[in-house]
């Protein structure tokens, strides 16, 4: 999502593009808004990727191959943040050395020209009233927003912040394993909050 002084050359880049598009098919957005959309989009050595992930390939004099490439969104990012009992603040949190995992990603994020769609998801273990956890998970997810937002990620690609309490359930693993948590009450490895990239699916979802 890296914003620098190629943006402008990025656009020249872009508007030949578009208007290929526009002539090759019927759109439902002005050119206007069309261009807004490739604002955030880049370039690759193999075709044009939308803020939505969606692959664009060249037309006519664009000499760009068919689009192969499949964008694979990074795994969530769990952060196993021990807040204090009924806590959500940063200076709350007994472990923030585990706040470095998120500063690794926002820095990775930042350093390539796609703009990485996010959601952040709050979570509790079971001590205390439904609602009450639900307000808590929300309030540890929201603390996390501003905290990448601070960093310098825009909040406009944060797609979702929310709370589960314990109802989210157990969390998965890079490979898809389902890692189990342990109990529900009092337990400090579920209070914490999960970042996950938007793959073109769940975008997809998103944008409807």
């Amino acid at each position: 999502m890296r914003k620098d002084k190629k943006t402008f050359r990025v656009v020249a880049l872009a508007a030949p593009l578009v208007m290929a598009t526009m002539l090759a098919a019927p759109v439902s957005v002005n050119a206007a808004d069309s261009i807004g959309l490739y604002w955030k989009a880049a370039p690759t050595n193999t075709a044009w990727v939308n803020s939505v992930g969606e692959c664009w390939q060249g037309q006519d004099g664009e000499k760009l191959p068919p689009c192969t490439d499949t964008f694979v969104p990074h795994a969530p990012l769990v952060m196993r943040l021990l807040f204090e009992l009924d806590r959500y603040q940063l200076n709350q949190i007994r472990n923030p050395q585990e706040l470095r995992k998120l500063d690794d990603l926002i820095k990775e994020f930042q350093a390539t020209p796609r703009e990485e769609q996010v959601t952040i998801v709050g979570h509790t273990d079971k001590l205390g009233s439904l609602p009450h956890n639900q307000v808590l998970s929300e309030n540890r997810a929201a603390t996390i927003k501003q905290y990448m937002i601070d960093r310098g990620y825009p909040a406009s690609a944060i797609r979702e912040v929310k709370g589960v309490a314990w109802e989210g359930g157990n969390d998965v693993a890079a490979d898809g394993a389902v890692i189990d948590l342990g109990p529900l009450e009092n337990n400090p490895l579920r209070r914490r909050v999960v970042v996950t990239e938007l793959g073109p699916e769940a975008l997809q979802q998103y944008s409807q």
